[in-house]
């Protein structure tokens, strides 16, 4: 039977009508092409909050024109598979359905590290939340989705994942999803004290902890990096990404954007108290 997943934040996270998410994407668009590269690291957040730094992301990925995105997901919810894969079908959005490249994704099921098993997508929001910008950048284009939880395996699923991409005649693109710091009384984390200072420190200092390693390309890092400092809730797509970009051969990071739902304009009286991180970035070959 044909799996296809439906919209489970669509009307929370994003608009749920195919005409608005099309306003508010053209909105969201950076004014000028960011530099094009085969993967990218992108927030997962609402919209309204990090839509304009997932679309840097998304762009710098479209403006290579793949016939597939691979889009490696962090992992919110329960998940026991070093890596949850999509492997048929297709993800509803507003603006319509995205079909999953089985081609790619059977051979990507070879991995021992890979397990075909949609159930764990169907509640989970850091892909979803990309798929409506993916399809308005890039028509027609099929995703092969992969949940990756912040385990040991992930560089090698992202090292096989690259290997697959490069020995295939398709252009193959990766995104991986992740937010950073979730600072504040909500999330039940304050190391630096309430209000703009913690905020503060959690951007400045904490984020930038992660962040550096991405600019180093060092996957092995990032997973113990965000457990030990609550820095990352995609460390393991992150990983993989980083580790799909060495196996392609890019070996640069450059970074597109880095804020937090603090900074957010237009959106009322910002929380004093608690402040969400988002990064987007693309990993270029070198010059």
């Amino acid at each position: 039977m044909r799996a296809v997943r439906s919209p489970a934040f669509a009307g929370q996270l994003y608009p749920a009508g195919g005409d608005i998410c099309r306003r508010m994407i053209a909105q969201l668009l950076p004014p000028g092409p960011p530099p094009a590269g085969p993967g990218a690291i992108v927030p997962h957040a609402g919209w309204v909050y990090s839509g304009s730094t997932a679309a840097l992301g998304i762009s710098a990925v479209a403006a290579l024109h793949p016939d597939v995105v691979v889009i490696f997901g962090a992992a919110h919810g329960p998940d026991r598979n070093a890596a949850s894969l999509f492997r048929a079908g297709a993800w509803r959005t507003p603006l319509g359905e995205l079909e999953v490249d089985e081609h790619i994704a059977t051979q990507l099921e070879r991995c021992v590290h890979i397990t075909a098993c949609e159930q764990v997508h169907f509640g989970e929001h850091s892909i979803e939340v990309q798929l409506p910008i993916i399809q308005y950048l890039m028509p027609g284009v099929r995703i092969v989705p992969i949940s990756v939880p912040p385990g040991p395996h992930a560089p090698a699923i992202g090292q096989f994942c690259g290997r697959v991409a490069k020995e295939s005649a398709l252009r193959v693109a990766f995104l991986g999803s992740t937010d950073l710091t979730h600072y504040g009384p909500v999330f039940g984390f304050e190391p630096h004290g309430h209000g703009e200072v913690g905020i503060r420190w959690a951007k400045d200092v904490n984020d930038r902890r992660f962040v550096s390693l991405v600019q180093s390309c060092a996957a092995e890092a990032v997973v113990a990096e965000a457990a030990a400092h609550h820095n990352a809730c995609g460390a393991g797509a992150v990983a993989a990404t980083i580790a799909a970009m060495r196996d392609l051969g890019a070996t640069r990071y450059e970074e597109l954007r880095h804020t937090c739902s603090a900074e957010a304009k237009g959106l009322g009286e910002a929380d004093p108290l608690n402040s969400v991180g988002y990064e987007a970035g693309v990993f270029l070959y070198p010059e």
